[in-house]
């Protein structure tokens, strides 16, 4: 876990052995995730199946919400940041949801449908490989993929 987290540009707070107790240091082009602000939340886009564990069970708190294109179709874990508990506008979700479906496998697909929840309701199954997780609950949405809308650029995520 330290060698992943150190290569990651994670760090553990010494003070707090949680596993959310993680500090990023490094650059924005080192990141794990790529940033996106949409209606003033901010969106976090993985960027491979490591990075997406590390954006979901580092990164992201239990009341952000999550998202990933259904049907076990390889792509990036997105999170929606809400610090402040508020409700997820429609929209936003459906914006995420966009960009999930664009970082996928379906990105060539007319529409794509995506399932979300809140971070607290992902659990981790044991022994499963980096990226797999396992939803407890969840919701849907069908979207047709968009890039985010400054473009892809070199710091954008690869598609699985």
């Amino acid at each position: 876990m330290r060698a992943d987290s150190t290569r990651l540009g994670l760090t553990r707070n010494t003070a707090d052995n949680s596993r959310r107790s993680f500090t990023h240091i490094m650059a924005s082009k080192g990141r794990p995730y790529r940033s996106v602000l949409v209606e003033g939340f901010e969106v976090l886009i993985g960027r491979g199946a490591r990075e997406n564990d590390a954006l979901t069970f580092g990164v992201a708190r239990a009341t952000d919400s999550w998202l990933h294109v259904a049907g076990g179709t390889p792509g990036s874990h997105v999170v929606i940041s809400n610090p402040d508990r508020v409700e997820i506008p429609g929209s936003v979700i459906e914006r995420a949801a966009s960009y999930a479906a664009w970082y996928s496998k379906a990105r060539a697909a007319g529409w794509v449908e995506v399932h979300y929840c809140k971070v607290s309701d992902i659990k981790k199954p044991r022994g499963a490989p980096a990226g797999l997780v396992q939803l407890q609950r969840h919701k849907r949405v069908r979207v047709r993929p968009a890039a985010p809308l400054d473009g892809p650029g070199e710091d954008d995520p690869e598609p699985p």
